[in-house]
């Protein structure tokens, strides 16, 4: 089946079902294409809260999903592809947390985005890459727990006047990228602003012209009258980039930076998911109130 008929097939279905497509950053291009749309976790929650759609089909990971059906219990989630996970998500537990949690009793436990609904109702309030420094301060705890992503934990930490405890975990594709590899482009390229990712590594982010999330990135090139930019996060949104703004010039920081969990969803996937109505995410309900409160929460703060 050629692409152009999918996406035709897909858009009669969208209708059909009464479905909304909403996709991240990381995948591919033509999955970009086909969605309603397209952002950073922050605002694929905001938008799933306020889409008036039946069913919502994620393209992105399993934590993505599982928030989208925490957050709106009266919609159908559907993730297409159901092996796309996160291996963040994957290095913090429910009952690893409890235990953590019991070592720093005068902790608030601050939850990135990218976990689990387990973890999420474990939490006190969840934060993205784009408000955690927000959400730490607008806590009256004078401790922070917060998992999963210690080097967007350190990053807070530098920003805040409070004790924070870091998780061991990381984001992969960003803890790729490496001091050596930005210092060697900023050489070649002496006029280029570096965009890096808060969840990149400390010594990564000492280089950094600006540190942004990914929806942080994009408004940091338009808004710039630099002409050329070291892009610090996934590939995808280095090519979005250069295919949006061919006026500028771009480099990608590390070959490593790719999330290949993202690059699972296909038009194949998507097309299949809303033919057969696959594949649902759903949360239990002592988990998903839980979970809700700390999403709720977080999407209070300004």
């Amino acid at each position: 089946m050629e692409n152009d008929s999918i996406i035709a097939e897909i858009s009669r279905l969208k209708k059909e079902r009464n479905a909304i497509i909403l996709s991240h950053y990381y995948t591919r291009r033509e999955v970009q294409e086909v969605a309603d749309f397209v952002g950073d976790s922050f605002s694929l929650c905001r938008k799933a809260v306020d889409s008036e759609a039946d069913v919502i089909v994620f393209a992105g990971v399993h934590f993505m999903a599982e928030s989208a059906s925490i957050l709106c219990p009266d919609k159908l989630v559907l993730l297409p592809v159901p092996d796309a996970g996160c291996p963040m998500a994957d290095m913090v537990d429910a009952p690893s947390l409890r235990a953590e949690k019991a070592k720093h009793p005068e902790a608030a436990v601050v939850c990135y985005v990218n976990s689990s609904a387990a973890v999420k109702a474990e939490s006190d309030i969840c934060c993205t890459s784009s408000n955690a420094v927000n959400v730490v301060n607008s806590l009256e705890n004078r401790e922070i727990l917060f998992v999963p992503d210690k080097n967007l934990g350190a990053y807070v930490a530098l920003h805040t006047d409070k004790k924070v405890w870091l998780w061991e975990g990381f984001c992969h594709v960003h803890h790729n990228i490496g001091a050596s590899e930005v210092e060697e482009l900023q050489k070649a390229h002496p006029g280029a602003k570096f965009l890096a990712h808060p969840e990149c590594r400390s010594e990564v982010l000492d280089l950094a012209d600006h540190i942004c999330s990914t929806s942080g990135i994009i408004r940091e090139v338009e808004s710039s009258g630099a002409g050329e930019f070291i892009i610090g996060t996934e590939r995808e949104l280095y090519k979005k980039l250069k295919a949006e703004f061919p006026e500028k010039q771009f480099y990608h920081a590390s070959r490593s930076a790719v999330c290949y969990n993202m690059k699972k969803l296909t038009l194949e996937a998507i097309l299949n998911s809303l033919e057969h109505m696959e594949y649902e995410v759903s949360v239990p309900e002592h988990i998903r109130v839980k979970a809700k409160r700390a999403l709720d929460r977080m999407l209070e703060v300004p």
